[in-house]
């Protein structure tokens, strides 16, 4: 699925008026904070990293960025596309440690 298609896709499900962009981004945070919680029951907590918990909070935070941007009427792929080219101009032979 193309950026642009899932950013399409998502927004049927929007749901808000003039505080739309405020939810999104909280939204954004919770979710990714939720990301970071499974990480840390892995990494200090001796949990199972379930790819299952992980794919469905990274759909969310991958529903909530492409929903700012939706709001902001900045294409999805423009975004995905941008960041490919800064980090080509940062890491042009890739990344060494």
């Amino acid at each position: 699925m193309e950026f642009n298609e899932y950013q399409a896709a998502a927004k049927r499900t929007l749901y808000g008026n003039e505080q739309v962009l405020t939810n999104c981004a909280l939204g954004l945070a919770s979710e990714s904070g939720q990301v970071v919680d499974i990480v840390k029951n892995y990494t200090f907590r001796g949990q199972k990293l379930s790819k299952d918990q992980l794919i469905h909070e990274m759909g969310d935070v991958l529903w909530y960025l492409s929903q700012v941007a939706e709001w902001a009427d900045i294409p999805f792929d423009e975004i995905a596309k941008n960041n490919i080219e800064v980090l080509n101009k940062r890491y042009p032979h890739g990344y060494k440690s």
